[in-house]
């Protein structure tokens, strides 16, 4: 089966959130130190990312031109308003923002070379091990995130396993199509761009910024742009 490798992910995320839940009643004093300390290893975790880039220009170039695509859509305010109807359906008002635990969650879920490579051996060679291993950690990860980010972890399983399952799905046509240099350095760029978003995303869970993070997130696909055109007209930055 092509997706199950995508599909326990997505369980295991949730299974994560649902544990999570049941720790989430901690002290305030405790939930507080926790958050810093998640906040911390998320800088510390884009910063491995972000530091992965071979051509750096690229990742300034879409982070930029994403950025102000993602402005222009308005990202950010959309997910805050689809996570207070959220909040206004499943009654978790006393909760951090649903649309922060979904941001934060997806980000460091999809972003990396494991979820594209393991959904490409899913789909390709019908090989789930890589998934499998992503849906443990991912799952260890939705718990820890879920004591102090609230439910919104859970539906980062929606876009997690409609990304792999896309990957996974059309896995055989990406491996024709597009020439392994290429996936290389996508893997690699978007890796890095990914990483300064959740770098973000660590300095705005220690209080130090207010980054609208989710209003980068078309970085991801510029990057996608600039290092196709990068290779189809041998441009080197």
């Amino acid at each position: 089966m092509v997706l199950l490798g995508t599909l326990v992910n997505g369980v295991c995320i949730i299974i994560g959130t649902l544990l999570g839940k049941i720790l989430h009643r901690i002290p305030e004093d405790m939930k507080g130190t926790v958050m810093k300390a998640i906040g911390l290893a998320v800088i510390v975790l884009g910063l491995q990312m972000g530091l992965k880039s071979e051509n750096f220009l690229i990742v300034i170039i879409s982070l930029a031109l994403g950025a102000a695509w993602g402005e222009w859509m308005n990202i950010e305010d959309k997910l805050n308003a689809l996570g207070n109807w959220l909040e206004t359906k499943i009654g978790s008002k006393n909760e951090t923002s649903i649309s922060q635990g979904f941001v934060t969650a997806t980000l460091i879920f999809v972003i990396g070379a494991m979820a594209v490579i393991g959904a490409l051996d899913s789909g390709i060679r019908g090989d789930h091990d890589v998934l499998l291993t992503k849906s443990i950690i991912d799952g260890f990860t939705s718990l820890i995130l879920t004591t102090t980010l609230g439910i919104g972890v859970m539906f980062s399983a929606i876009p997690v396993v409609l990304y792999q399952g896309i990957i996974a799905l059309f896995a055989t046509q990406i491996h024709q199509w597009v020439p392994q240099e290429l996936m290389d350095a996508y893997i690699v760029e978007m890796t890095s761009t990914g990483g300064i978003m959740i770098f973000a995303i660590g300095l705005n869970l220690l209080g130090v910024t207010k980054i609208r993070v989710a209003n980068l997130l078309p970085g991801i696909i510029v990057v996608a742009m600039v290092v196709g055109i990068i290779h189809a007209y041998h441009l080197y930055m």
